[in-house]
């Protein structure tokens, strides 16, 4: 496997686990809130920025991963992530909290999965 090849792959790893750190404090915010802490709601809407940010960076390196190493399946799937993400974050700021919390949970389950297969593979693996 090239060197490029390699540190792509191990930068959307690092990239994918940020994203995933981040969206795993989105129900807790929320649950501050709920619990009657007002600033819970503050705290959650930052955290659905910088978890919408590292989407969208997620979905950049997951395209140049397609480019170069001709693997599009972490292309699918980031941005499959990355729409519901950016569904749901509208339908927070809507206050659509019927598409927002199910959507939610949905959102979280396909990163934790999509994570899980990215760190499965072997990099030795990547260019098979």
């Amino acid at each position: 496997m090239e060197r490029t090849g390699k540190t792509s792959w191990v930068l959307l790893r690092v990239v994918a686990s940020a994203h995933l750190v981040a969206i795993a404090g989105q129900p807790v915010f929320a649950g501050v809130y709920l619990s009657g802490d007002y600033d819970g709601l503050r705290l959650h809407a930052a955290g659905a920025d910088v978890v919408t940010s590292l989407g969208y960076v997620q979905l950049i390196v997951a395209i140049v991963i397609w480019v170069r190493l001709r693997r599009a399946w972490p292309f699918l799937a980031t941005t499959a992530v990355t729409a519901a993400e950016t569904v749901q974050y509208f339908a927070g700021l809507d206050g659509a909290l019927w598409l927002h919390l199910p959507l939610g949970v949905l959102t979280v389950a396909g990163l934790v999965a999509l994570v899980v297969a990215l760190w499965r593979r072997p990099l030795e693996a990547v260019d098979a």
